[in-house]
This record gives C-alpha cells, sequence and structure tokens, in this order.
C-alpha cells in the first residue's frame, strides 16, 4: 500500500468514527452518521481502502478504544447493536465492489449507478446481519426487533445513501486521481 492509499485510508477511518459521535439517541439503536461514511469511504476510495478503513475503525473498537457510539471494548460488538457495527465490515466491501465496477466502466453515471447500487446492497446488508443480532441479543421476536432495529432507520438510511452517492459523485475523480497518481519526492 502506497502512502496516498494510506493517507486515504487514515481518514475514511477517522471520518467514520466522528460519523459515531454525530448522533440522536434513539433506543435501543442510535442514529448516527457512521454508516453514511462508510458507504462515502467505499464509495470513494473501492472495496480495499473502504473495508480496510472499516476494519480499523471495527479494530479500534474492539481494543478499547471509544470509538463507538457508546464507547469501546469488546462488550459493545457483542451488545444489542454489536451485529450492525460487525455488518459495516460486509457492507464496505460491498459498497466498494458497486463503486469499482461503476468507476471501471468509465462514465459519470455509471458510477453513480454503482454506488447507489452497492450502497444499496450494504445498507440491506447492514440490517440483515443487525436486526437478527439485536432480535437474539434482547430475546426479542421478529416484529419488535424490525420495529426497534429497522423501521425507524429507513428514512434516514434512505437519505444518508443518497447524500453519500452525491458526495462520492463530486470528489470521486480527484480521490481516484489521488491514489493513482504517481509520487513525485
Amino acid at each position: 500500500m502506497n502512502n496516498r492509499k494510506t493517507i486515504l485510508t487514515a481518514l475514511f477511518s477517522a471520518l467514520i468514527i466522528v460519523g459515531a459521535y454525530i448522533r440522536f439517541p434513539l433506543p435501543p439503536v442510535p442514529i448516527t452518521l457512521q454508516t453514511m461514511f462508510v458507504l462515502v469511504a467505499a464509495m470513494l476510495g473501492g472495496r480495499k481502502i473502504g473495508t480496510l478503513a472499516t476494519a480499523i475503525y471495527l479494530l479500534l473498537g474492539a481494543i478499547g478504544l471509544p470509538v463507538f457510539t457508546s464507547g469501546g471494548g469488546i462488550g459493545i460488538l457483542l451488545g444489542p447493536t454489536g451485529g450492525y457495527l460487525l455488518a459495516l465490515l460486509p457492507a464496505a466491501f460491498i459498497v466498494g465492489i458497486g463503486s469499482d465496477i461503476g468507476y471501471k466502466a468509465g462514465t459519470k453515471k455509471s458510477y453513480a449507478l454503482g454506488c447507489f447500487l452497492g450502497g444499496l446492497a450494504g445498507t440491506i446488508t447492514i440490517y440483515l446481519i443487525g436486526v437478527p443480532f439485536l432480535k437474539l441479543n434482547l430475546s426479542m421476536g421478529w416484529g419488535p426487533a424490525i420495529k426497534a432495529g429497522m423501521l425507524p432507520f429507513l428514512i434516514g438510511d434512505t437519505v444518508k445513501l443518497i447524500v453519500a452517492v452525491t458526495l462520492s459523485g463530486s470528489f470521486s475523480e480527484r480521490v481516484r486521481t489521488f491514489i493513482t497518481a504517481q509520487q513525485t519526492e
């Protein structure tokens, strides 16, 4: 990994951390911007950088640094919201695949479509892992788990997806050029 990719990976990890602290507390799962920054990281950095930035975020939280919305430590990953956090990793990979495919197609429209479809699939992945984890962790039925862990977030996650695609479309050329530019020292 070259210095430019390392810088972007660290920047995206930092943005995800900041996003975790921009929150609206809604029990049992708070509304945050961390998912939006995971989407942006994967859309702009592709599957490798986006997934690595998300993995670093999760690792920092797992070792106890207070980067999650409710602090840090392995206990949070095993708690009610742990499934949503763990789901960020496969979601970033999926979003990055969509972004990479769209970017390689060579048009802004194909890039936006790849980001949107990847982002939609990534968001669905978060629900597919997070809701059952919440259900099992809190010994809830499916109905209450869906009502608490998915329904309140559908509109916000749709807005986050649209914002992420828009931001990525605005910055993709600069970021991809930055990634691939030859370093002169």
